[in-house]
């Protein structure tokens, strides 16, 4: 029998809101107990003092990039990368090659992670072949072999029709539909968002009124066929608004912001620095406030990573050229203790934002530190200092605009299944 003891923390436990010193212990795999002054012998000894223990974070939104694009990332080194930011487990999206549009490809997927990822890894397959917006994937056959959610991510599905026809079916298999919510006709070229840092920097804009038209769109659609809508990465407070609307109208919308468009505005782009290159943009500070507001009322649910890893010759190029997107495991918890510090959450409720809502959406096991459930469990330092250098961290690819910065709060220990796979003073331990 595998005995661990996280003693004397701070228990987070957004699932049955509790918030109090305790001690954790973990048997074979499961929480056993939560309460103060447990003794037990033969159990590994965690000491916690001072530090949070939370559910393990649960990210809605990773590129694992395998099969296919190894070079970015793999299942492997993306698995550690989680569990180094605290994640015990992740959503990977379907834009791989060959694309997540058939079982056999979610097989591989959760068969490579069996093998080598030390976080649990949910496939999210694919909603139409070769993400074309054009004929719908085999929802039941990918549901069946371990799909939890279907989404065109990276591809915005443009025909209203097929859209339709998406969200009606996923109701018959009972998950959710994630969209990646841009009207790419008014996107066009567009890199940086359009206003007056598009216009300095003398690129073209992609405005928040591209997101805005989808978002309500596909609102629209959601309240049409009853279905479950998640949006991803909102950027924009006209989004913001629009989802607010919806869900007090009873329409069954979740939604996710990811750490940079929480922290993070269009200025960072001004020294074109590619790694601040995303899709959709940094937006305006009045939009980073508006999402930033949404997270605090819960208007939107989740904070998921949106990790997207690129090789450092894809992202050496001019800022036209570069593709979109950022590592974001590692760093995700302490970008969003800023949150914290200044007052906009409590701790449980980001512990919520981050690991039990994830949980919710997707319908997976996790995020709740109740006797018999998984042992997925994080322990965290929120006043603990470091600098973030990707080129010492667990992902293949370095495309981070935290690189060389200091950032306070720091994952102590993941723990999976019960079994510590990470420990800031040993590294990944296993995977």
């Amino acid at each position: 029998m595998t005995r661990l003891l996280i003693r004397g923390g701070r228990v987070l436990d957004p699932a049955v809101d509790m918030d109090q010193l305790a001690d954790v212990l973990l048997e074979d795999g499961v929480i056993r107990a939560v309460e103060t002054g447990i003794e037990v012998r033969g159990a590994e000894v965690l000491d916690a003092a001072g530090c949070w223990v939370a559910p393990g974070f649960i990210d809605l939104h990773t590129h694992l990039r395998e099969p296919g694009q190894e070079y970015k990332e793999d299942i492997a080194s993306g698995g550690r990368a989680a569990v180094a930011g605290g994640f015990s487990a992740v959503a990977c999206m379907a834009n791989t090659d060959p694309v997540n549009d058939d079982p056999s490809v979610t097989d591989f997927i959760l068969d490579r992670a069996r093998q080598d990822s030390p976080a649990r890894v949910h496939p999210v397959a694919a909603a139409t072949k070769g993400l074309k917006g054009v004929v719908m994937t085999e929802m039941s056959a990918l549901r069946d072999v371990g799909a939890v959610a279907f989404s065109d991510d990276g591809k915005t599905i443009m025909d209203t029709g097929v859209m339709r026809n998406v969200l009606e079916y996923s109701r018959l298999v009972n998950v959710p539909v994630i969209v990646h919510a841009e009207d790419r006709t008014l996107v066009g070229d567009g890199v940086v968002n359009e206003g007056p840092v598009s216009t300095r920097l003398g690129l073209p804009g992609n405005p928040a009124a591209a997101e805005d038209i989808h978002v309500a769109r596909d609102l629209t659609l959601a309240r049409l066929t009853g279905a479950r809508l998640h949006v991803a990465h909102v950027s924009s407070a006209g989004a913001v608004l629009l989802i607010r609307r919806a869900r007090e109208d009873g329409i069954q919308v979740t939604a996710e912001v990811t750490p940079h468009h929480l922290t993070l505005t269009d200025e960072a782009t001004l020294g074109y620095d590619t790694n601040t290159k995303m899709a959709p943009p940094l937006r305006s500070r009045a939009d980073v406030e508006a999402c930033r507001a949404a997270l605090a009322e819960g208007v939107i649910d989740a904070i998921a990573t949106d990790h997207a890893p690129h090789a450092v010759h894809e992202k050496e190029v001019e800022f036209n050229e570069a593709p979109p997107g950022i590592l974001g495991l590692e760093t995700a918890f302490p970008v969003v203790l800023d949150l914290v510090r200044l007052g906009e959450l409590e701790p449980l409720e980001l512990m919520r934002r981050m690991s039990t809502a994830g949980a919710r959406i997707l319908g997976v096991s996790g995020g709740c530190l109740a006797v018999g459930q998984p042992g997925d469990v994080v322990v965290l330092d929120p006043e603990g200092r470091w600098t973030y250098d990707p080129a010492k961290g667990y992902s293949k690819s370095r495309n981070s605009p935290w690189a060389g910065q200091e950032l306070t709060g720091r994952v102590i220990a993941t723990v999976v299944g019960g079994n510590t796979v990470y420990h800031s003073d040993r590294g990944v331990l296993v995977g």
